[in-house]
């Protein structure tokens, strides 16, 4: 695999694993369009890796207090802060989980997998996304969550297994309708893509081991440090934004995409 072709799949997948446009769906139209051979399962799982290490970086005072609370929870406390994001995100993780699973017994996710699946997701949660944040309240914020938003945002997040849907975006519309204001929502967002990815990872990483060798290794590096760079960026620039900016810039570019999309499947 040619660096230049790591370097756009890792860039692509770091900038839209958070920004509300579907990385699953970028990652899957990459080759569909350009033509050139599926990265793999390996690489996918490297810039998975480089995502996840942006998002801890960036919360880390959000993620020291969750993991310090793990210890908490472990002794069956839920009494401080910390204790309660922890909780609240595993539980808020469990659907998406089970329903992921599910899916890759079934083998439904190769049915998914299609460019007309994806410019449908794109086109319709796009629009949802904009009703959501056009009608929802600014009367929460991230403090204020609690376990049946939790519930809600987790039953939510198992939608974007539906490639074109986006994690962050159906996360983001939940909690906006929710009554979170924009950057509250957008942050508990990102912080239940934590577990979500480190599930998603281990999932994955059961069908690379075995195959991986040192090219593929050294590829897969690359492809991290590249996320990582490509995704942290893009959490600075959205959390930045969304002091000013509400979400109908990302509506714009999700219509746009889905419709070129569908004229492309069906012509």
């Amino acid at each position: 695999m040619s660096l230049y072709y790591l370097l756009i799949a890792a860039i692509i997948q770091g900038i839209t694993e958070f920004l509300p446009i579907s990385s699953s769906g970028h990652l899957i139209l990459l080759p569909a369009l350009t033509g050139a051979d599926d990265q793999g399962l390996a690489i996918d799982v490297a810039v998975h890796v480089g995502t996840l290490l942006a998002v801890i970086l960036y919360f880390w005072a959000d993620v020291r207090s969750a993991l310090i609370g793990l210890g908490r929870l472990a002794r069956g406390k839920v009494d401080t802060p910390g204790a309660t994001l922890a909780f609240f995100l595993i539980i808020s993780t469990i659907p998406v989980m089970i329903a992921g699973l599910v899916i890759k017994l079934t083998g439904l996710d190769e049915a998914l997998r299609s460019v007309a699946v994806i410019g449908w997701t794109m086109l319709g949660f796009g629009i949802v996304l904009y009703w959501a944040d056009r009608t929802g309240t600014t009367t929460k914020t991230k403090e204020d969550w609690t376990l049946s938003d939790a519930v809600a945002m987790g039953l939510a997040q198992v939608i974007a297994l539906v490639p074109g849907t986006s994690r962050s975006g159906i996360t983001i519309t939940a909690a906006r309708k929710l009554g979170y204001d924009r950057e509250s929502a957008a942050t508990l967002s990102m912080l239940m893509s934590i577990p979500t990815i480190i599930a998603s990872g281990v999932l994955l990483s059961a069908d690379v081991v075995g195959h991986a060798d040192w090219a593929l290794a050294r590829d897969g590096g690359i492809a991290a440090a590249f996320a990582f760079g490509a995704a942290l960026l893009a959490l600075k620039l959205m959390m930045r934004l969304l002091k000013s900016v509400d979400f109908t810039p990302y509506v714009i570019y999700r219509a746009v995409l889905g419709l070129f999309l569908l004229w492309w499947a069906y012509s």
